[in-house]
């Protein structure tokens, strides 16, 4: 059997090869540009024109311009309503949370809630720096709680509000913590309230 398949085989490579692959027209060669040299003849045409150095300041001057006033937080917007709602942060871990030793500390799939372990150090206040009167508002609550409140900026400049206040300042990056919570308007003040995290989403005041 393996000889009969062996001899089909080399039949038909005779077969293939006494077939007439003459070209049906005419052949010309493949000239393709080299792209790396492309690439490198455009970017030295770009630096002798200057091109490329302003190029590379614009982008430095959008990167500080970002760093120093990130994007608002999408989704939030000054309090028009007030309320109060709280926040169960329990949750269910998808892997084993193990120990330094490698021991199974928690295991996958059991529900856990790290306020049953830790306790939220100080409350967090949520706002938006582009308010002058959130901003006062912001102030007279780290005077109220004698600096233990963690100001989180959900728009506005947090180096300048930093500099200006000589204390630090952070600023909630992509919406992470405010989407997680449920925050939908600032100033809001999230404090913890037992095994649960009370969030009072602030009336502004004037």
């Amino acid at each position: 059997m393996k000889r009969g398949l062996v001899l089909w085989f080399l039949c038909a490579v005779s077969a293939a090869r006494a077939t007439d692959l003459s070209p049906l027209g005419p052949v010309y060669p493949i000239h393709e540009p080299d792209l790396l040299r492309q690439i490198e003849q455009r970017l030295r045409a770009q630096q002798r024109s200057g091109a490329l150095h302003r190029q590379q300041r614009a982008a430095a001057e959008r990167a500080r311009a970002q760093l120093q006033q990130p994007a608002p937080v999408a989704g939030v917007r000054t309090t028009q309503t007030p309320r109060r709602f709280h926040f169960d942060p329990s949750l269910t871990l998808d892997r084993p949370l193990l120990g330094a030793r490698g021991e199974v500390l928690f295991a996958a799939g059991s529900r856990h809630n790290p306020l049953d372990i830790v306790t939220l150090s100080q409350p967090l206040l949520f706002f938006d720096a582009r308010d002058a009167r959130q901003v006062k508002q912001a102030r007279a609550l780290l005077d109220h709680h004698q600096g233990r409140l963690m100001p989180i900026l959900t728009a506005g400049a947090y180096l300048a509000l930093m500099q200006r206040w000589q204390s630090a300042v952070y600023f909630d990056q992509h919406g992470r913590l405010t989407r997680r919570l449920g925050i939908t308007q600032v100033p809001a003040l999230v404090s913890q309230d037992g095994a649960r995290l009370r969030i009072d989403e602030l009336q502004v005041q004037p």
